[in-house]
């Protein structure tokens, strides 16, 4: 049994809207959610709206016991992919129809209130892509909430009949409604320091010992939202797109909200949240502070380029564990993704780390698009060499295959199941003895076709609801977006396998030599290639994609010149510390 403080409790009948804010995930993972936290919040502190929470697998609200179909608008917080599967399990064991066709009103319909409630969703998901879920949604939120909430709010108030007055709600930025197939522009937070902070967050506390696994990821802490957005421009990252630009919390406001927060909770542990947390650019100066302040640290993640020593030494001195870092791959393909982190730094950080008794905890990919068989083999070595570093300390490793994302240097791309699985057999093989997690190719391919595909895909998730979707099924949605017919000569990419296979089985030789020779191997290939006539396989990336409607606010040859450097292993530079790049966010 889990024991909550701080839950807000309102009468029904003295609210105007009554707010589901559903999570279609497990409690555990639900009340992790700054998010999640940030719109139960916000909305309570209206005093004509309710917002109570409804957490997968329960279809009743955790405040009031209320069944979704007693709430004016349920919303759907759409983290993962694989989450569509629990929200229309969710709709379906309401009784609420899972189509939004079938919840319409007829014409001689005179009453405020529907038979069922208005549904939106937001999240990453369903602002990278809402295709897939467009026909079971009424109103997509495209962005960040935060800035349209109370408006949204006051509309719903404002009309008379809002199920039936759906393209009102077009009058709000960051609307998309699948109806109608608005091209839509997403809306962020400008301002973090206007942005809704938590200073009273939900406690959950277990009954018994064996309930503890159903306590927040992050344990009862405050979330500090210290950024939002990342602009380091990872080739493979759907929300460093998505949220873009990078946009930082001031150093005193985040210590004024660490202190209100404890003063209203009692609370001294604090969870750092955002997209990249380590490059907060006073990120020393914040540890410093909250732990002269009495504050005990964590942090989900931390970027390998700007981790110091002296936050190291913070962290471990605020009884930190473990550490997480993401090398993702061996030196030319990080490089090629844009991580340009020398094995020498992630080396240093790990025997830093080890070092002070800390527990390291990495994640790699498999299956990018320019990745060959000897680089698989140059990365089972690879893991070895880092888990030999090991002393008293744990060292595990996750692997995870590459999922192509809307929005990304990668989002033309398809999905290989059957190299994914020969690529992990090779490492399982490989890498006995040694702690390692894959992530399943299956669920990978799923995963892959959730995010990528459009309309079409709804039929799959109703199906189902009461079927079991073979493999084969997913499959024949697996293919890319190429379009061969209308290639254009300004998006033409090296595509021939041998190449790729010459240029990594080259680089796979001089990796374990001499890292600083890596960057002459590249630029010599580079050359080769350049010379030689070989072209073949050229491909076009001018086919339209589900989401186009969904302006993210990149300019539209940005991704593809982004795509060209992962053939060409070449480097982006971080545009906080660089010149401009031109993506267009900042325009």
């Amino acid at each position: 049994m889990i024991y909550e403080k701080n839950v807000i409790m309102k009468r029904p009948l003295k609210v105007d809207i009554r707010f589901a804010s559903v999570y279609p995930n497990l409690y555990k993972t639900a009340m992790s959610s700054l998010g999640y936290q940030i719109i139960y919040g916000m909305i309570n502190e209206r005093k004509d709206s309710w917002c109570e929470r409804v957490v997968y697998p329960d279809t009743r609200s955790i405040e009031s016991n209320s069944p979704l179909k007693d709430f004016d608008i349920i919303s759907f917080s759409l983290q993962y992919e694989q989450d569509y599967f629990n929200m229309l399990e969710m709709l379906k064991k309401a009784e609420i129809p899972i189509r939004r066709k079938d919840r319409e009103v007829k014409n001689d319909f005179d009453k405020k209130k529907s038979d069922y409630p208005l549904i939106i969703a937001g999240g990453p998901c369903a602002t990278s892509n809402p295709m897939p879920i467009s026909d079971f949604i009424d109103i997509f939120i495209i962005g960040e909430f935060e800035p349209i909430l109370n408006d949204f709010l006051d509309l719903y108030k404002k009309l008379k009949y809002p199920i039936k007055q759906l393209e009102s709600f077009l009058s709000l930025k960051g609307i998309y409604l699948p109806s109608v197939n608005n091209k839509v522009k997403r809306i962020i937070v400008k301002d973090m320091d206007h942005a809704y902070h938590v200073t009273n967050p939900i406690i959950a506390k277990a009954e018994k010992k064996e309930d503890e696994d159903f306590l927040p990821v992050f344990g009862n802490s405050i979330l500090l939202n210290v950024s939002r957005g990342c602009t380091r421009g990872c080739r493979f990252c759907m929300s460093g797109y998505l949220y873009r630009p990078l946009r930082e919390t001031k150093l005193q406001k985040l210590f004024d909200v660490a202190e209100k927060a404890r003063a209203n909770t009692g609370l001294k542990k604090v969870s750092l949240i955002g997209a990249a947390v380590s490059d907060y650019s006073k990120i020393d100066e914040l540890i410093k502070g909250l732990l002269d302040r009495g504050f005990q640290i964590s942090t989900p993640s931390m970027r390998i380029e700007s981790i110091t020593t002296k936050s190291l030494n913070f962290l471990k001195r605020s009884g930190a564990k473990t550490i997480t870092i993401a090398p993702e791959s061996i030196y030319p393909l990080r490089k090629s993704i844009n991580k340009n982190i020398h094995d020498e730094k992630i080396f240093e950080i790990i025997k830093k780390a080890t070092d002070l008794g800390l527990n390291l905890k990495l994640y790699f990919l498999i299956g990018l698009i320019n990745e060959t068989k000897e680089d698989i083999k140059e990365l089972a070595l690879y893991i070895k060499k880092i888990h030999s570093l090991k002393d008293k300390n744990s060292i595990k490793f996750s692997i995870n295959p590459l999922i192509p994302k809307p929005h990304t240097p990668m989002q033309w791309e398809g999905y290989d199941l059957k190299d994914i699985k020969s690529k992990i057999k090779h490492l399982k093989k490989e890498l006995k003895g040694i702690d390692v997690k894959f992530d399943s190719p299956k669920m990978g391919l799923i995963q892959y076709v959730l995010s990528c595909k459009g309309r079409e895909v709804g039929n799959i998730l109703e199906k189902s609801l009461d079927l079991k979707i073979p493999v084969k099924e997913w499959e024949k949605h697996s293919k890319g977006y190429y379009n061969n017919k209308n290639s254009n000569s300004n998006n033409n990419i090296i595509s021939n396998n041998n190449i790729n296979n010459d240029i990594n089985n080259n680089i796979s030789n001089n990796i374990s030599t001499n890292a600083s020779n890596i960057n002459n191997v590249l630029d010599k290939e580079k050359e080769n290639i350049n010379n030689s006539n070989i072209m073949t396989g050229v491909l076009g990336l001018e086919t339209k994609l589900p989401w186009e409607n969904i302006d993210i606010g990149l300019n539209e040859n940005f991704l593809k010149e982004e795509r060209k450097k992962i053939f060409n292993y070449e480097n982006t530079e971080w545009c906080q510390k660089a010149s401009c790049y031109k993506c267009g966010i900042c325009k």
